[in-house]
């Protein structure tokens, strides 16, 4: 039986942990070819052959520091050299931050914009460079529930992912006609590294420390969503899955909220 992402070729930004980690063995499985980018040379490479030994597709790992323009131009272009296409482009590599309106530092908005904002927009811009010339594609955003309602995330890390659900809409608007699909995706209380430090924090811990975490954190968050459950990277995958295949092909400038209904009760428990 054909994968949902068969003959598809992805770039997953972010990919050797949490919810980018989680995509490519999803989009793996279901028959892609992918580029995983991300900063872990060790860690990009090991995944990218195991993925390939597991599913049979071919994956390649290109190392790629998103704040940098030119290294997200050139994951577009390793892709392009080693499949000829690129159909899909999850913009999904990102950090939380806290700050607030009071005590935010120039140096802290100059890189929360940059990493939160700037990728995905360099994302877009490469991506839609060569999707234009192939027929078209689906870019896939990870913003976040902190773009819609208070306290859900920093200050300038909610900001950054409110311009990202806006930008998506308007990208969509822009490379519609060429038949490029841009959605995001607003994940709500999702168990990943980045609740003790993100990934390379987790990357200093022994396993049996990290699992230990992310039991305690899944304990925890399936207090803080109608659905009894911690969401995972997993559910965010499966959005990206559904946004990256055929099926969605009539869905375009959206966020498409996963949260368990976060936002429904936190909306009751304010009012």
């Amino acid at each position: 039986m054909a994968g949902r992402l068969q003959h598809k070729v992805a770039l997953i930004t972010g990919a050797t942990s949490g919810i980018g980690e989680a995509t490519a063995r999803v989009f793996a499985a279901q028959g892609a070819q992918l580029l995983i980018a991300a900063r872990s040379t060790e860690k990009g490479e090991a995944l990218a052959a195991q993925l390939s030994e597991e599913f049979g597709v071919q994956v390649i790992f290109k190392r790629t520091d998103i704040m940098i323009e030119s290294d997200i131009a050139a994951a577009v272009d390793a892709a392009m050299t080693a499949f000829g296409q690129l159909d899909c482009l999850f913009n999904n590599a990102g950090a939380g931050e806290r700050s607030s309106a009071e005590s935010v530092t120039e140096d802290e908005f100059a890189h929360a914009m940059r990493l939160l904002v700037g990728a995905p927009v360099f994302g877009i811009k490469h991506a839609a460079r060569v999707m234009k010339s192939t027929g078209g594609g689906s870019i896939i955003n990870n913003a976040s529930i902190a773009a819609h309602r208070y306290a859900q995330g920093g200050y300038l890390y909610s900001g950054a992912k409110a311009a990202v659900s806006h930008l998506t809409r308007l990208a969509g608007v822009e490379l519609g006609p060429w038949n490029i699909r841009v959605n995001a995706i607003s994940p709500g209380a999702i168990a990943t590294p980045i609740f003790w430090g993100g990934s390379a924090r987790a990357q200093t811990l022994s396993d049996a420390e990290n699992e230990a975490k992310m039991a305690k954190l899944e304990g925890n968050l399936a207090k803080a969503t109608p659905i009894p459950r911690s969401g995972l990277a997993l559910d965010i995958a499966n959005a990206a899955l559904f946004l990256a295949s055929d099926e969605s092909s009539y869905i375009n400038s959206h966020d498409l909220v996963v949260d368990g209904g976060r936002i429904a009760m936190f909306n009751e428990k304010s009012s």
